[in-house]
């Protein structure tokens, strides 16, 4: 599946351009409007990038606990440290896997986090605030024939922004 994504400057430019793309029979249920009136990116689909972080920082931290709480046991029983001589011995293995294990939760709440907010998001950032800044986007998804002829379409309407995407296919 192909995507071609254009930007406009205003909503007459965008519904002209629409039309346009009507009178080239394009099958309109492939061509979406996206800005206030229309679709918002989270109708359409568009990912959050703030939620995709969410979601990295969660898996990260699901594998890095368990290992930190087995390299602060491990580290713990290494070196023979008694930091808490209250706790004895075991008591100090187990928390040093329990200091062990929140750093590994901080580690992918940070790491995971950041990682997600700037690998996820790819190119749906820069519309989502191009959304908000009041523009408007025309999405048409369809074969590599039906997003040239819009392409060729859509130039006429001199887009702030023309970018064409190509779907792995699953």
């Amino acid at each position: 599946m192909n995507y071609l994504v254009a930007v406009l400057s205003d909503r007459i430019q965008a519904e002209a351009a629409y039309s346009a793309l009507e009178k080239e029979g394009l099958p309109m249920k492939q061509v979406a409007i996206l800005g206030r009136g229309y679709q918002t990116a989270d109708e359409y689909g568009l990912i959050d990038p703030k939620e995709e972080a969410r979601k990295q920082a969660m898996r990260m931290v699901i594998w890095l606990v368990p290992f930190g709480f087995a390299a602060g046991f491990t580290f713990s029983v290494i070196t023979g440290l008694n930091t808490f001589a209250w706790a004895g011995e075991f008591g100090n293995h187990f928390i040093g896997g329990i200091l062990g294990g929140i750093s590994g939760a901080m580690g992918g709440t940070f790491v995971g986090g950041g990682v997600g907010l700037v690998i996820g998001s790819g190119d749906a950032l820069p519309y989502r605030n191009r959304l908000k800044a009041g523009k408007y986007l025309i999405v048409v998804q369809g074969s590599e024939a039906l997003t040239r002829l819009a392409t060729r379409t859509l130039y006429q309407f001199k887009p702030e922004n023309i970018q064409g995407y190509s779907a792995p296919d699953n």
